[in-house]
């Protein structure tokens, strides 16, 4: 088993979703700052947390629920990949984009590899 196949890695992972979810809620300023440097449209940011919520939930599916976990990192692949897209639209080059771009290839490998089975 490697680090990206563990369960540990998985809760981690949905510790740190289920701490943005909250940040995206308050809204923390600079996360207001970087959904506006994306031109994410206002109607949408209420979804924001919501989705990272059920991320953090789905990553957590991890021990009972191995093939809802896998089923969650591709779907956060795809949030990446359209995290990225809209940072390279937005021309926006800051550092939200190496981190974004960080966590399409975290969870693209994770989807690859798997969860183990128990």
């Amino acid at each position: 088993m490697s680090v990206l196949t563990a369960k540990r890695t998985y809760a981690v992972l949905a510790a740190i979703q289920a701490g943005d979810a909250v940040a995206c809620a308050i809204p923390v300023a600079p996360i207001e700052k970087a959904l506006d440097d994306v031109n994410l449209a206002p109607e949408l940011r209420p979804l924001i947390p919501v989705v990272k919520s059920a991320a953090a939930i789905g990553l957590l599916s991890v021990y009972r629920f191995p093939g809802l976990a896998r089923l969650t990192t591709f779907m956060l692949t795809v949030y990446f990949v359209l995290a990225v897209g809209a940072h390279v639209k937005a021309r926006d080059w800051s550092p939200g984009i190496v981190a974004a771009s960080g966590f399409l290839g975290l969870y693209a490998t994770m989807t690859a590899k798997g969860p183990p089975r128990t």
